[in-house]
């Protein structure tokens, strides 16, 4: 039987097979000999060894279709970022920081600005203005005023999805009005494995029904700049792409160049300032990083 790994730790893989549930497996040791290590994520195929206790092994790691490294997860169809659109101000930088990490793993991105009642409708337009063309899909959301999370569900149906946010944007409350009975799932994995769901920093899925699963990961206050040399970063901003190769220098990288057309797009208020801001910065902070 096939199912996926929603959570691993201390050499126990815990498999949601749809039919079952959630079986406490070793992994064969076919996958030390290979040097091969399961994922969160994985699909895999496992051998019942007990079905009173839910106990079994897996044989067979299906092959994956991607892998993150932060978070450690596979399969992941994309990956959804919840700021507060106010209270807390929202850290376009760290967002910018999570858009750069998703991108240069080719994971297609959502923005979910949440708390939309708290803002003007001018402020709501400065948010989609600046990020409208950086690549990302936007929400828009109000757990207050029950708007918009119909259409960010309809998102996540049928996919793996990496849910990241820092702490206070209503990430919980925006779960908790999609899926109301998500919350079983977890308490199901935590009387298992005999701890606190909220006690470890592993990675883990939610099962949401279905092929519906996301992974929320905690702690998201600081993102260190994905492994990359200076000269790439441009390649990662979507909103750049219409003006490659029109600048006066080859290999412009928009900083101090004359005759930029990057530059001159940003004057125009064509590209957002505040993203061409944290572009220099994270320009800045890649040249500065010391190589081993």
């Amino acid at each position: 039987m096939q199912g996926k790994i929603i959570r691993g730790i201390a050499g126990f893989y815990y498999v949601h097979v749809p039919e079952l549930g959630i079986l406490e497996c070793k992994a064969k040791g076919v996958f030390r000999n290979r040097k091969e290590k399961p994922l969160v994520g994985d699909n895999v195929r496992v051998e019942l060894l007990d079905r009173t206790n839910l106990l079994g092994n897996v044989v067979e790691i299906v092959p994956r279709h991607n892998a993150l490294i932060r978070p450690a997860v596979a399969n992941v169809d994309q990956a959804i970022v919840i700021f507060a659109a106010s209270y807390p101000e929202p850290n376009l930088n760290l967002l910018d920081r999570f858009l750069l990490m998703m991108q240069t793993q080719n994971i297609p991105t959502g923005i979910c600005f949440n708390k939309m009642d708290t803002v003007q409708e001018e402020e709501i337009r400065e948010m989609l203005l600046q990020y409208q063309n950086s690549g990302a899909k936007i929400f828009l959301t109000s757990t207050y005023q029950n708007e918009g999370l119909d259409t960010l569900k309809e998102s996540l149906l049928e996919k793996t999805t990496v849910l990241a946010g820092p702490s206070g944007v209503g990430k919980s409350s925006v779960m908790n009005a999609i899926f109301p009975g998500a919350q079983m799932e977890t308490g199901t994995i935590s009387e298992k494995i005999k701890r606190g769901k909220h006690t470890t920093r592993h990675s883990e899925l939610f099962s949401l029904g279905g092929n519906t699963y996301v992974m929320d990961t905690p702690g998201f206050t600081s993102l260190r700049l994905p492994e990359l040399e200076k000269e790439e970063l441009r390649e990662y901003y979507e909103e750049f792409a219409p003006y490659r190769d029109q600048c006066r220098f080859l290999g412009c990288v928009h900083i101090h160049e004359p005759d930029c057309v990057v530059k001159e797009a940003v004057e125009r208020g064509d590209i957002s300032r505040q993203r061409y801001e944290n572009y220099k910065l994270f320009y800045e902070e890649l040249s500065h990083k010391k190589r081993y």
